[in-house]
């Protein structure tokens, strides 16, 4: 199974001249947790999460419209690509005690944001089968 398996389609991402309301207007019309940043090519240049918005928008006083998110973005960015593996990622994701984990391309592209969400539910879809196929009739 493919890292991408455990990915939200059609991820949340913004390019290098949106402001920070345009990141959470992604995350919230996807119901993602973050969005990347990405360049003109579509290569990620940071990610803005939940936390961000915490840290280093609500309180600052500063309108989310006009607020630059290459001001409040998170860099460097932790990324996997499409051949790492699931546990891997989840691994880099609770070591580094991250909740999402941008997936790109060898070129660093992106092509999916991995939400350690995501991987739990489908974990427990896949344990819950395995139950339902070894229990007794």
């Amino acid at each position: 199974m493919s890292i991408l398996d455990y990915c939200a389609a059609n991820p949340a991402s913004v390019p290098l001249t949106a402001t920070a309301a345009d990141a959470i207007e992604a995350m919230m019309s996807r119901r993602m947790g973050a969005s990347a940043i990405v360049d003109e090519h579509g290569i990620v240049a940071g990610v803005f999460t939940e936390r961000d918005v915490m840290q280093r928008v609500a309180l600052s006083g500063r309108d989310p419209r006009k607020l630059p998110i290459t001001e409040v973005m998170t860099t460097p960015v932790l990324l996997a690509t499409r051949s790492t593996p699931i546990a891997e990622a989840m691994s880099v994701m609770i070591n580094h005690q991250k909740r999402h984990l941008p997936v790109v391309e060898d070129d660093g592209r992106l092509i999916g944001i991995l939400s350690i969400r995501h991987v739990l539910e489908r974990r427990v879809d896949e344990l819950t089968a395995q139950i339902s196929e070894t229990a007794p009739a």
